[in-house]
Parts: structure tokens; C-alpha cells; sequence
């Protein structure tokens, strides 16, 4: 089978949908598959996305097509991708459009209406009543000038979890939905850093503990709550810091005002963005993950704290419910009282956030891998190709 990947870019500082297209991308070639990936990069990505490949098993299977990065005219158009990506879809068994409102994936919407190939639209929480709400009207338009063409025409809509498929009923698409999660590739953390990795590269994390969000810097992260939660409890647990990791994405200077405010500075590290071993050594030796969001489709970060070990406390606009399930962690109202609580708690009793450790590795290892989701999108697409089968999960 021959499938390509579109996406409005691979470079990993856009968070984690770039990485999960590369990890789908892997998997499906591993498994004998003819994949391909189209995206734009700029000279500055190039080096972040050289060394995000290195991650990746199998990620030298699969041919990455970038094109120049766009200018003002073409970041609207999209015009000038018409070409190569005709020439790339050709022949296409299958195309999976990554994301919503880049050109790219309209342009790669037409080629593969015009060649009879089936096509599908995967999310990534982008059409979420609060990611709608952001630059409202502006979406509306854009829904109107093709891109609800674009949703309703594919052969099905890939939604990340069964809330993203509910959260679009007001939207009324034709296409029907599939639920496809996101994973991990096994390999690429095990075997597991030893404890103590990463707390001995920071001299001030020496003998304690610490919390730990990782994910963008970004106002949807709900890096508001995690500030006033973490200040409600700094007093009772003086042994417990706050480690924040993750590129700037237009929240920094708030997030440093609120830490400041609080009076907080000697006790929130913020260390940047975190990448290969250097992660998952912050992930297990966190004594919590903590991920208050505003809204998320699947999150990587989420799953790879899981694997890691890491009892987590997310909201519930993460729509991760496995979580409390499965006794993983604990999903809590977005309100920093609820998050503070529920940290307290598994700072507070070592058994529980032993065994939630040890539920949170065994539910990735069942469900979210790599390979198991491969199959999943495999068999998605092959439906998608017989006429008169529903493929609605």
C-alpha cells in the first residue's frame, strides 16, 4: 500500500503533531508499506528536524518530501504545491491529511479528490469548541472558502478519542469518524533511565522532589492554573519543586510574571524544551506529571509520562479518561484548587503513586504503541477504499 502523509510542517518546535506523523509514518513502513511524508521546512527547522529523525525507529523508511518554506501569498494559496503534489500522491492508496487550516492539506484535498484516491483528515483537536473559539471568525470564513469541503469530502475524519468525535456533532460533517489514538514506540525509551538522571544534571533539584509539566509554553497549556495550584501547595509540601519544560510558544513572559507574583522563582525551574533521553529522564524522576489544559486532542506528553512511570494529573479537556480508569492518575475540573488537590494527594501517599506508576505503564503497553495504531490506520484506509462500508468507529 502506498500512503502519504501531509502536514503544514515536521519541525518538532510545533509540539507534537510532528512527531506523530513521523511515528505513524515509521510504524506503517515497518510493517512493508510504501509511506511517504510532504510538509514544508525552513533552513532554521532543518537542524531540529535532523535530530527529531534520530528518535525515530524506522524513520529512514519512509521518503520526506519538504518544500520550501511558504511565502505570504502561498501560506494563503498554496499554489505553488499543486505540482509536487500531484507527483507525489500519484499512484496513492491512501492520503492522511494532518491537521485542519494549513493550505497544504486543501491543495492535498484537491489532488486527491481529482485522482480518485481517498483521503482523511485527522484532527488533532483542532475543531474543539475552545480551539473554535480562537480567531473565531476567521475559521468560520475559512469553512466557507473550502475547508468544510475539504472535512465533509473525506473518507473519514481520524479523531484522536471518542470526545473529540461528540465535541463535533454542532458541526454536522458528512464524512463519518474513526477513533485512532496516539502511542509510543516502545523502543525509544526502553530501557529506561536510571533514577537520579536527571536531578543530578540540576544542582538544585538535589534531594528533591519536583513536579513536572512538559509540553509547549502555550496560554491552551493552562500554565495559569499549574502556577496558582503549585502556590496553594508550595507551603504545605517545602520539599517539592515545580520543573516547567517546553519551547516558548507565546507564554513565557506571563508564566514568568505569575512565578514572579507569587514570589516562586527560587522554586519553579523553567529549563526550555526537552528532547530524546534528556525527556524521559526528566519523566522519570518526576514525582508527578501535571497537565492542566485547556484543550487536547491525545497528547504525546501525556503517554510517554505514563510510560515512564510518572502518576499524572491532567484535566479533563485533556480527554484522556483512561487515566482514572485504569488508576493511572487523577483527572480533575480545570480550576487550580482541583489541581492542587489531587497533587497534594499523590505527593502525599507513596503507595497510591506506586501503583499508579506501575497502572500507567502497563496501559500504554496494551493500547498506545506504535504498531498497534499502525494497524489501526491500515485498516481504516482499507475500508475507506471498499464503497458502501461505514468506517465510524
Amino acid at each position: 500500500m502506498k500512503v502519504v502523509h501531509v502536514i503544514g510542517s515536521i519541525d518538532p518546535a510545533f509540539g507534537g503533531p510532528p512527531g506523530v506523523v513521523m511515528r505513524i509514518a515509521a510504524a506503517q513502513a515497518a510493517k512493508g508499506h510504501n509511506v511517504h511524508i510532504v510538509s514544508y521546512a525552513d533552513a532554521q527547522a532543518e537542524p531540529r528536524i535532523r535530530r527529531a529523525l534520530l528518535d525515530v525507529p524506522g524513520i529512514l523508511d519512509v521518503e520526506r518530501h519538504l518544500l520550501p518554506e511558504p511565502g505570504r501569498s502561498e501560506r494563503i494559496l498554496a499554489l505553488a504545491t499543486r505540482r509536487p503534489l500531484t507527483e507525489i500522491i500519484a499512484g496513492a492508496d491512501a492520503v492522511h491529511l494532518h491537521g485542519v487550516w494549513e493550505p497544504i492539506l486543501r491543495q492535498a484535498a484537491n489532488v486527491a479528490r481529482s485522482a480518485g484516491i481517498p483521503y482523511c483528515v485527522r484532527l488533532a483537536g483542532m475543531l474543539d469548541p475552545w480551539s473554535l473559539q480562537q480567531k473565531y471568525w476567521k475559521k468560520r470564513i475559512a469553512l466557507a472558502l473550502g475547508y468544510r469541503r475539504m472535512l465533509d469530502e473525506a473518507a473519514f475524519i481520524h479523531v484522536l478519542n471518542d470526545d473529540e468525535a461528540r465535541l463535533l456533532a454542532p458541526l454536522n460533517l458528512r464524512a463519518p469518524t474513526r477513533t485512532i489514538p496516539n502511542g509510543i514506540f516502545l523502543d525509544e525509551i526502553e530501557p529506561l533511565p536510571p533514577k537520579g538522571s536527571f536531578s543530578n544534571q540540576h544542582s538544585a533539584l538535589a534531594g528533591r522532589r519536583f513536579v513536572l509539566f512538559l509540553s509547549r509554553l502555550h496560554t491552551k497549556k493552562g500554565l495559569d492554573y499549574l502556577v496558582d495550584a503549585y502556590a496553594r501547595l508550595a507551603p504545605q509540601w517545602p520539599d517539592v519543586d515545580l520543573v516547567i519544560a517546553g519551547p516558548d510558544d507565546g507564554a513565557e513572559a506571563s508564566l514568568r510574571s505569575a512565578i514572579a507574583t507569587h514570589g516562586l522563582g527560587k522554586r519553579v525551574h523553567l529549563v526550555g524544551g526537552l528532547y530524546g533521553r534528556e525527556k524521559l529522564e526528566a519523566l522519570c524522576d518526576a514525582a508527578c506529571f501535571c497537565l492542566p489544559s485547556r484543550q487536547e486532542g491525545f497528547s504525546v506528553a501525556i503517554t510517554e509520562a505514563l510510560a515512564c512511570g510518572a502518576p499524572v494529573v491532567i484535566s479533563k479537556e485533556c480527554h484522556f479518561p483512561e487515566v482514572a480508569a485504569v488508576g493511572a492518575g487523577m483527572v480533575v475540573d480545570l480550576n487550580a484548587e482541583a489541581v492542587a488537590s489531587a497533587l497534594s494527594a499523590i505527593l502525599a501517599d507513596a503507595e497510591t503513586a506506586e501503583a499508579m506508576s506501575a497502572a500507567g505503564r502497563a496501559l500504554v503497553r496494551q493500547r498506545f504503541t506504535w504498531p498497534v495504531i499502525a494497524d489501526m490506520t491500515l485498516d481504516a484506509y482499507g475500508l475507506a477504499r471498499k464503497p458502501n462500508i461505514c468506517v465510524a468507529a
